[in-house]
């Protein structure tokens, strides 16, 4: 229901998906409380190499090979957490740069983003829109650890229909307007009713400063 891509799902692309560039990194790296322990990196990617910076100070630069676990990702095992940037950049075949990655450790969470797969919608009480919701610092970096309980309304000519975080452990119900982010994110779903007219999606969170988001049905 939530069709948020986790981590997974950027190594099954980098495997199938060859014509689009695929450059992942992860964990993410807000790790409070973790400063100066090991952290592993993977990097999920469909170029044959790349290089991590850590605060700009290289990692060195991994290949996959031709068996086990780094013929699909990239491995730097002894990466020592620090607060900061994370980049990774990819080679290809001929050890020319082809793409940046860069992963920032958030502040504390201030705001809610709204982003709508349609602004526009069909007036006939069926159709859909799938409003992403995610948490991001006053500089506008995602913050992966939020885990806000948010409230949802919906006013105008449409109504709330369901939200999911894509957590798998959750017991929250989908109908309910109400629902905690998961890895910073959920995905609201807002329905149409039999009219055209304005659609006003209304989404608060403590502490957060509330989001609103405007729709149409037509």
């Amino acid at each position: 229901l939530a069709g948020l891509p986790k981590d997974r799902y950027y190594l099954y692309r980098s495997r199938w998906n060859t014509q689009e560039n695929t450059l992942h990194i992860l964990p993410h790296w807000n790790w409070k409380g973790r400063e100066g322990e090991v952290t592993p990196v993977f990097v999920y990617t469909n170029h044959p190499s790349a290089e991590l910076f850590v605060n700009g100070q290289s990692q060195g630069r991994r290949s996959k090979g031709k068996e086990g676990m780094e013929r699909y990702r990239l491995m730097w095992n002894e990466v020592v957490y620090q607060p900061g940037e994370l980049t990774v950049v990819a080679y290809d075949d001929k050890g020319q740069p082809v793409g940046t990655r860069t992963v920032k450790t958030a502040g504390p969470p201030t705001r809610l983003v709204l982003e709508t797969d349609r602004r526009t919608i069909k007036a006939d009480g069926k159709d859909i829109a799938f409003v992403t919701v995610s948490v991001v610092d006053k500089e506008g970096n995602p913050c992966a650890d939020a885990a806000h309980q948010l409230a949802f309304e919906v006013t105008g000519a449409g109504a709330y229909r369901a939200a999911c975080n894509g957590d798998a452990t959750s017991v929250e119900q989908f109908h309910l307007p109400t629902m905690k982010l998961f890895s910073g994110k959920l995905v609201v779903l807002v329905q149409s009713a039999e009219r055209a007219g304005d659609i006003t999606l209304t989404v608060k969170g403590q502490g957060l400063k509330t989001a609103k988001l405007k729709l149409s049905a037509q």
